[in-house]
């Protein structure tokens, strides 16, 4: 925002900083948190602690003491921001996603060599894990999370560590234990996803599957065409007991395809082409074809009788192609409509808008601090700056109370 347009809705923004930073116990801290947000909405090339004080006219300490050393806890304001942003996005989805920040040296918290999405291949970057809530019309994140990769555990670590100030609490986790730690975490405020979406990275892992069957989630993930799966009809089979040792439980006695196999069998003129969602010039359709099956590989949880639970697999076979070009898993119930199906598992589009506004306009890739601590902080204000946002497009001409 330019400097103008933010002082037309300053009493707004001060309203809002005042309702989002009630957990911080400290008018001075409350103060500084609401500077901040200034700083990250102010218009401006990069949205470090030394550039928005210059903008802001004040002395850049202020800003590095509030977000390093100032005593305040992230998690009470990060949930305060959950419940607002699920309020104002009325999310027919929540999506699990995780994105790059490129780092030069090896000092930031988390920084290694790994491959990011963001920049399409291995470089030096830390990756944040989020939440989001999303709809076709909104989205804005609920929580985030700094991946630690292992190479930041152990003795040899120690001392980056210190210098990071990662916590003794904190070790590697995986991407998906991280995603799971956060629905934990949503879910205790009271805030459960009535779906949840995520790319391959996380629905081609059996854990973080069976990890959401475990918390009772509905959910829709993209995964690979080389998983395997049962058919409908398949049956399993007791197996004679001998007398001797334990029972042998249940199996299948056919051999699981790729899922590639079975819509391959099944064939493209099975499918039917379904629109979902309207375009910048047209309606956003494809071709697809809907099987029910039964995912075999690690982790399924039979019943007792051996029974692996009847899943949806979604592939999208778009014309002129000789095999589908995605794929997707979902234990919604059997009498969804195809189309609310389709819809769910291209509902993931929303965030990309997300990160490229909190990148380019609210600096959220901008944090050049080497506090763990301090990461988390700045993610959250930049997330409260980008539901600032959401809610005055969704709401212009909502006056600021007296």
């Amino acid at each position: 925002m330019r400097a103008g347009e933010l002082a037309v809705v300053r009493g707004r923004l001060e309203e809002f900083a005042s309702e989002v930073l009630v957990p911080l116990v400290r008018r001075d801290q409350r103060e500084k948190g609401a500077l901040y947000l200034r700083g990250l909405l102010l218009e401006g090339r990069r949205k470090s602690m030394q550039p928005m004080a210059d903008r802001l006219g004040v002395d850049h300490q202020q800003l590095q003491q509030f977000m390093t050393s100032s005593t305040w806890r992230v998690e009470e304001v990060r949930a305060r921001l959950a419940w607002r942003a699920v309020a104002a996005v009325r999310p027919q989805v929540w999506v699990v996603d995780d994105t790059g920040f490129p780092k030069d040296g090896r000092s930031s918290p988390g920084v290694a060599r790994q491959y990011s999405g963001t920049l399409g291949k291995v470089g030096n970057c830390q990756i944040g894990v989020s939440v989001h809530a999303a709809s076709d019309t909104a989205s804005c994140p609920l929580s985030w999370r700094l991946f630690l990769p292992a190479a930041w555990d152990g003795p040899d670590a120690e001392a980056r560590r210190r210098a990071c100030k990662i916590p003794d609490t904190v070790h590697h986790r995986a991407k998906w234990q991280l995603a799971l730690d956060m629905l934990d975490e949503l879910d205790a405020t009271g805030l459960r996803p009535a779906v949840l979406v995520a790319d391959t990275g996380y629905g081609a892992n059996a854990d973080f599957r069976r990890g959401l069957e475990d918390r009772g989630r509905a959910y829709v993930l993209q995964v690979k065409a080389e998983m395997t799966a049962y058919r409908e009809d398949a049956k399993p089979h007791q197996p004679a007991y001998g007398g001797l040792g334990p029972r042998p439980l249940p199996r299948y006695r056919t051999r699981p395809v790729s899922l590639r196999e079975h819509v391959l069998a099944a064939g493209r003129g099975s499918g039917r082409t379904l629109s979902w969602r309207k375009g910048s010039k047209a309606a956003m359709s494809s071709h697809f074809v809907f099987l029910r099956v039964r995912i075999a590989g690690r982790r399924p949880r039979p019943s007792d009788d051996g029974t692996i639970p009847l899943v949806w697999l979604i592939a999208q076979w778009p014309e002129g192609e000789a095999e589908p070009v995605k794929y997707w898993i979902s234990n919604l119930p059997a009498g969804i409509p195809a189309k609310d199906l389709v819809r769910l598992a291209k509902a993931r589009w929303r965030i990309e808008h997300d990160y490229r506004e909190l990148k380019t306009a609210l600096g959220l890739d901008h944090f050049e601090g080497r506090s763990f601590t301090g990461w988390h902080r700045h993610v959250t204000l930049v997330t409260a700056a980008h539901l600032f946002l959401t809610e005055q497009r969704r709401n212009p001409k909502a006056p600021a109370r007296a």
